[in-house]
């Protein structure tokens, strides 16, 4: 099988990207749709939210994988010809740059952590473009905003960097509109 295509889409908080991902991969063909979802309920808006998504996606026959953490264990459940659909990447990095918050011992404190994390993403989104049809990847636009967190905002951008020279297309949406930037 060929390379997949990767379609990488950005924007603000609630500028219709997620939608949009959904439309792509509704048109892009007949095969399994698949949702790849990083978020994770830590209070009970999100935990209402995830059930509210994961109802949404079972009605329209998305299979998802619910993949916090480790994105790299999302591959063995993918199937050839798949459409595959990752929402997002700014909350995975926050799940992996901060794992350990709990304990004080947090990844982004650690030498040498997120590196190696980052590499395993790198590698996964390259075994994934060779396993499926096509790629649709997510992610916050937030490096516009004031800074919060000088690290955080230095991965998402040499991750958003990346991921735009790989993508056969890179859209980015604001208030509903996509524009097409690559």
């Amino acid at each position: 099988m060929a390379r997949g295509e990767l379609i990488f889409i950005s924007g603000g908080v609630r500028s219709g990207k997620s939608a949009y991902a959904e439309t792509i991969v509704r048109t892009f063909g007949e095969t399994r749709k698949v949702y790849i979802a990083s978020g994770q309920a830590y209070d009970e808006e999100m935990k209402e939210r995830i059930e509210r998504h994961r109802d949404d996606r079972l009605q329209d026959n998305w299979f998802t994988i619910e993949q916090a953490h480790k994105m790299e264990n999302a591959i063995e459940k993918l199937q050839p010809h798949d459409l595959v659909l990752w929402d997002c990447v700014t909350t995975w990095l926050a799940n992996e740059l901060y794992e350990g918050w709990e304990t004080g011992n947090m990844c982004v404190d650690k030498a040498g952590c997120m590196e190696a994390k980052w590499t395993r993403l790198q590698e996964t989104i390259d075994q994934m473009l060779n396993a499926v049809e096509l790629l649709t990847i997510v992610s916050n636009e937030v490096l516009d905003d004031f800074v919060r967190d000088e690290r955080y905002q230095a991965w998402l951008g040499k991750i958003h960097i990346w991921l735009v020279e790989k993508a056969d297309q890179a859209i980015e949406m604001e208030n509903g509109l996509a524009f097409r930037r690559k």
